[in-house]
C-alpha cells in the first residue's frame, strides 16, 4: 500500500526513526483542506506510545480537515545543514502516514500529561498538574501511524561505516 523508499541505502532504522520523532518538537501536518486543496500546517507535537499527538483549537481549518478526511501525513526535519561547496544539504527527516482522530477520555489525559512533560519538564510538579487538569479549551488529536520511515543524507550513511 505504501511505496518503498527508492534510495533504500538512506533508510533509517526504526530505532533511529523513533529517536528523531522523540527528540524533535515540530513538524508539518499535511491533510486535505477546503475544496480539496492540500493543507500543510506546521505544529508542535509529541510522539508517545507509537502515536503522534498534537493539540488544536476546537474549531478551525485543521479540525475541519482531519474530521472530513482522517488520512494524513506528518513530516519532521531533524537535520538540514547546507553544504555550499557540495551544492547540497545534509539532512535527516521522518515522514509518517496515518489516520487522525480526536482523543477523548483516559488516553487524552495520558497523552496531554506526556505533552506537558516533554515541553515543560522543568516546571514544578504542582504547576504541571494544574495545567493538565485545567486544559479543556483545546482538542487533542492523535495520528495512528500506519507507515513511518526515516531518511538521511548519503553522507551520514557513509560516516557511520
Amino acid at each position: 500500500m505504501f511505496r518503498e523508499m527508492r534510495r533504500s541505502k538512506q533508510l533509517l532504522s526504526m530505532e533511529d526513526t523513533v529517536s528523531v520523532m522523540d527528540r524533535c518538537t515540530n513538524g508539518v501536518l499535511a491533510c486535505l483542506g477546503d475544496e480539496d486543496y492540500p493543507y500543510a500546517v506546521p505544529l508542535s507535537y509529541n510522539y508517545y506510545n507509537g502515536k503522534i499527538y498534537f493539540h488544536s483549537a476546537k474549531s478551525g481549518h485543521k479540525i475541519d480537515a482531519v474530521t472530513k478526511n482522517a488520512k494524513v501525513s506528518f513530516t519532521v526535519i531533524d537535520e538540514d545543514t547546507i553544504v555550499s561547496e557540495e551544492y547540497t544539504t545534509y539532512f535527516r527527516s521522518v515522514i509518517a502516514f496515518g489516520r487522525a482522530r480526536i482523543v477523548e477520555g483516559e488516553e487524552r489525559f495520558e497523552a496531554f500529561k506526556a505533552f506537558v512533560e516533554k515541553y515543560s519538564n522543568d516546571q514544578p510538579e504542582e504547576a504541571k498538574q494544574k495545567e493538565i487538569a485545567g486544559c479543556t479549551h483545546a482538542s487533542l488529536i492523535a495520528i495512528d501511524i500506519e507507515h513511518m520511515t526515516g531518511k538521511e543524507a548519503i553522507e551520514f550513511v557513509k560516516a557511520k561505516r
